[in-house]
C-alpha cells in the first residue's frame, strides 16, 4: 500500500502541555482521510505539524514519500492547503487570489488563466471574479479558498473544517470536486465536526482524543470492531469515551 501521508511518533508539545502525543498516521494514495476529534483533541495542532507551519517537538513526518523535515520546499510544492480560517486577502478579487498563487508557484501566464478560468466555473464563482474577497459570502471564500489550493495541481489536500457554515449547495460541489481529485490518484487529508458528512464521504479515518490517535483504518474496520448498527457518530463518542455525557436538565427552559 502506498502512502501519500506517515507519521511516526509525531509529537508537538507548548510548554507542559502536550497537544500531539506520539501518533502514528498512515494515509493511503486515493482516499479521502477523515481526522476526528473533539475540541481541543489536537486535531489542527497536526495539520499545522504536517503542513510546515509548526515544527514538531518530535517524531518524522513523510509527506508523498519526501522528509518533510528535510525538504518543506519540495513538500509545499505537491500538496494543498484549506486552513480553517482560509487565509486569503480581502483586498485582492478573486481572479487576483489565483493569478498571485498561481505566481508563486512559478506556474507560466497561460497555465495560471486557463486553470483559474477552470476552477472559477467549477466553484460558481466566475460572476465574481472580479469582485474583492471582502465582498465574498463565507460560502464563496470557501471555494474560493479550496479553488487556490488546487491551481498548482496538488496530488495531497489539507482541509481544516472544510465544511463548517457553508450552504448545501456548496457542500455538494465541495464533495463532488473532492471525490473526482481522488479518483484522480490524489488524497484528501480533512477534519471536520460534522460526523455525517464525514461518514458519508471519507472512506477511512483517523481519531484523537487528547493528543493520542485513539483509533485508525477505513471505516468498515471500524464497525468491524463495535455493535452491529452503530453510527460513526456512536463509535466516535466510544472512542473519546463521551458516550454517557448528557446536557444537564434545566426545567427553566421549559415554556
Amino acid at each position: 500500500m502506498e502512502l501519500a501521508l506517515e507519521t511516526r511518533g509525531l509529537r508537538r508539545a507548548f510548554g507542559e502541555v502536550m497537544a500531539v502525543d506520539g501518533i502514528d498516521l498512515a494515509v493511503p494514495r486515493g482516499t479521502l482521510y477523515g481526522f476526528l476529534g473533539p475540541n481541543g483533541a489536537g486535531k489542527s495542532t497536526t495539520i499545522k505539524c504536517l503542513t510546515g507551519l509548526l515544527r514538531p517537538s518530535g517524531g518524522s513526518m513523510r509527506i508523498l514519500g519526501i522528509d518533510l523535515e528535510k525538504d518543506p520546499v519540495a513538500v509545499k510544492r505537491r500538496v494543498g492547503v484549506v486552513p480553517e480560517d482560509l487565509a486569503l486577502f480581502d483586498r485582492l478579487t478573486g481572479a487576483e487570489t489565483l493569478t498571485f498563487v498561481g505566481q508563486v508557484h512559478r506556474l507560466d501566464r497561460m497555465t495560471i488563466r486557463s486553470r483559474s478560468g477552470e476552477l472559477l466555473e467549477l466553484m460558481d464563482l466566475t460572476s465574481v471574479a472580479d469582485t474583492l474577497v471582502a465582498d465574498y459570502s463565507h460560502g464563496m471564500r470557501k471555494k474560493l479558498a479550496l479553488a487556490a489550493a488546487l491551481l498548482p495541481g496538488p496530488h495531497l489536500l489539507f482541509l481544516d473544517e472544510p465544511f463548517e457554515g457553508i450552504d448545501a449547495v456548496a457542500s455538494r460541489q465541495i464533495k463532488d470536486l473532492l471525490h473526482s481529485f481522488v479518483r484522480r490518484g490524489g488524497a484528501v487529508f480533512l477534519t471536520s465536526h460534522i460526523l455525517e458528512i464525514v461518514e458519508r464521504l471519507c472512506s477511512d479515518v483517523g481519531v484523537i482524543s487528547r493528543g493520542k490517535l485513539v483509533a485508525q483504518g477505513s471505516l468498515e474496520s471500524l464497525r468491524a470492531g463495535s455493535e452491529d448498527g452503530k453510527t460513526l457518530e456512536e463509535i466516535f463518542l466510544d472512542l473519546v469515551g463521551a458516550r454517557d455525557e448528557r446536557a444537564p436538565a434545566m426545567e427553566w427552559l421549559s415554556g
